[in-house]
């Protein structure tokens, strides 16, 4: 279904109707249709792609609780001062001031920050009572920043659906299938294969959309309110060209997720915020490029006697950062010479990692035997060997990497760089990068066999010899963050902060308050959910709007108009 223009449409019949349309049935959309059903509302969810589940269902679904039932039940305190504190402090570092009533943030990003404190437990509590999201409490999993001062709370704010795996790597497929089953259970009427393109506004409100359908226009009447959960513009080439900051290549977000919110809410008079913003991580290159449906991002890189280089052979990044802000390294910006130098990097490993670290979960590269793809994976018997099959790999994508080419002596500062990273995994200290310091690499550490006594388990010493691995990641996106701006209650809002009637808006389509920061694992859906939540409930105490049956479609059904009253 092709993209068409977003200009909102008029007054005129409808082919259906329902108190809230959801549009978008992932991570936000799901649980919106499901809270306004519950709340009584009668729902029309439309999806774009043939499933549900979007972004999600290929995600672990970790999902961030502050001051959950589970951690105040294990007496472990999450104030909502300290919970701001440690928020702000990440979103907007130069900003940040304690003093400030608002933290130095925005009262808009103050406002969004203190509603996922206030709804992210309840939300959750209620999916799980009503049997959509049953969860297990991952009570040692810490913030990505659990170290700093203001994180009062550093562990326990992690749930992932119950029936995730031990590993909680599949957390989104347990996730999806929990919450469609409960949409289904509970009377949400769900059409696939819906691209909505355009709003139905009538005397200044969202009274509909207009979709294209397996069948061809579908004009969907909202007497309440709709709520749009479609998604961020990972897969849209032009807008992450002229809004991002980072040259990323795409990331691991749906392929559906192409900003259609962005252009229909910017037709409606949205004002747009945080565009320049994604959540990150390094993937592949060449999924990356070829846009590869089934893309994960590498929430975790595996092995510990691995390492990444760049186009000169040299180690450049402590590999073990967690994902988000690993990626801000293949974008950076030398203004010396002009370029990227990190846009590409090469992960390294020997056979060592290869046959303890394979592993089919959470995007890692080292994958073996697993069953999962492992054409990005090059090999050489000798470093030399090594560096040929690299050169070759990178000439084929020099088109799309501005020339990339490795350095002829390559392979002999890869054999410094190794040097050097072995006598540094002997003693257990990264001098260079402090790789393994953190509380959170060694969450990121990946699957690395147990050795007695040495002090860093995520350091060990290449081998000397024979075979060698070898991968081209670069940075991409789980999704962007930038969108038309939205109240705590998820209304939509114009160019002077007046919302606009009838639209709502959640998750990755709309603005995050988060800014640059990526704050702990989940803090993704933690706040979507509660977001899905607190729209729900502002939605359904909207005015309806009264909807006669008086209009005939050419094909002789009867067609509904909406009727102002």
């Amino acid at each position: 279904m092709n993209r068409e223009s977003a200009a909102p449409a008029g007054a005129g019949a409808f082919d259906a109707t329902a108190d809230i349309v959801v549009v978008g049935g992932g991570g936000g959309g799901l649980p919106a249709a499901l809270f306004s059903r519950w709340n009584g509302d009668e729902v029309i969810l439309l999806e774009k792609a043939e499933q549900l589940g979007g972004t999600a269902r290929k995600a672990a679904f970790w999902y961030w609780v502050p001051n959950n039932v589970r951690m105040r039940e294990a007496g472990i305190e999450d104030p909502e001062e300290d919970f701001l504190r440690y928020a702000a402090r990440l979103s907007r570092p130069q900003q940040y001031d304690p003093s400030s009533p608002t933290l130095g943030l925005s009262e808009w990003e103050f406002a969004q920050i203190r509603a996922i404190y206030e709804s992210a437990s309840p939300a959750a509590e209620l999916l799980a009572e009503r049997d959509a999201l049953p969860y297990r409490w991952c009570e040692a999993v810490p913030d990505y920043w659990a170290e700093l001062p203001e994180d009062r709370a550093p562990i326990g704010r992690v749930f992932v659906p119950e029936g995730a795996r031990e590993s909680m790597s599949d957390g989104g497929l347990v996730g999806v299938a929990t919450m469609s089953a409960a949409a289904e259970r509970d009377g949400v009427d769900i059409r696939l294969r819906h691209r909505v393109q355009r709003l139905v506004i009538v005397d200044g409100a969202v009274v509909g959309v207009e979709a294209t359908g397996p069948q061809g226009t579908v004009r969907v009447g909202a007497r309440k309110a709709v709520i749009f959960a479609s998604g961020g513009f990972t897969h849209d080439p032009e807008l992450r060209a002229n809004f991002l900051s980072a040259p990323a290549y795409g990331g691991c977000a749906a392929i559906t997720n192409e900003g259609d919110f962005v252009r229909i809410g910017s037709a409606a008079g949205a004002q747009l915020r945080n565009m320049n913003q994604a959540w990150m991580c390094p993937v592949p290159l060449e999924s990356a490029v070829s846009r590869d449906p089934s893309l994960s991002g590498m929430f975790s890189v595996a092995g510990d006697s691995m390492l990444f280089v760049d186009k000169t052979g040299r180690r450049v990044v402590n590999e073990k950062l967690p994902y988000n802000e690993l990626a801000q390294m293949f974008f950076q910006w030398d203004p010396l010479r002009g370029e990227y130098p990190y846009l590409v990097l090469v992960q390294v490993w020997d056979q060592r990692a290869q046959e303890n670290s394979a592993s089919d979960e959470y995007g890692r590269l080292i994958v073996g035997s697993t069953g999962a793809s492992d054409a990005h994976v090059l090999r050489g018997e000798t470093l030399e060997e090594l560096e040929d099959a690299v050169r070759e790999r990178a000439a084929k994508y020099a088109t799309v990497t501005g020339g990339l080419a490795l350095a002829d002596d390559w392979a002999d500062n890869l054999r410094a760089s190794i040097a050097r990273f072995n006598e540094m995994a002997e003693t257990g200290v990264d001098r260079d990068f402090g790789r393994g310091e953190r509380a959170v690499q060694q969450l990121f550490n990946g699957d690395v066999r147990e050795e007695p006594g040495r002090t860093n388990p995520t350091m060990w010493p290449l081998s000397a010899s024979g075979p060698y691995y070898a991968a081209l990641v670069t940075g991409g996106t789980l999704d962007t963050k930038g969108g038309p701006k939205a109240t705590p209650d998820g209304q939509v809002v114009d160019d002077m902060d007046r919302p606009i009637p009838g639209l709502y808006g959640v998750g990755n389509c709309v603005a995050s308050p988060s800014a640059r920061a990526y704050w702990a694992g989940g803090a993704t859906l933690g706040p979507i959910i509660a977001f899905a939540y607190r729209a729900a409930n502002a939605a359904t105490k909207e005015q309806q709007r009264t909807v006669s049956s008086s209009v005939l479609s050419s094909s002789g059904h009867d067609r509904e108009e909406l009727a102002w009253r």
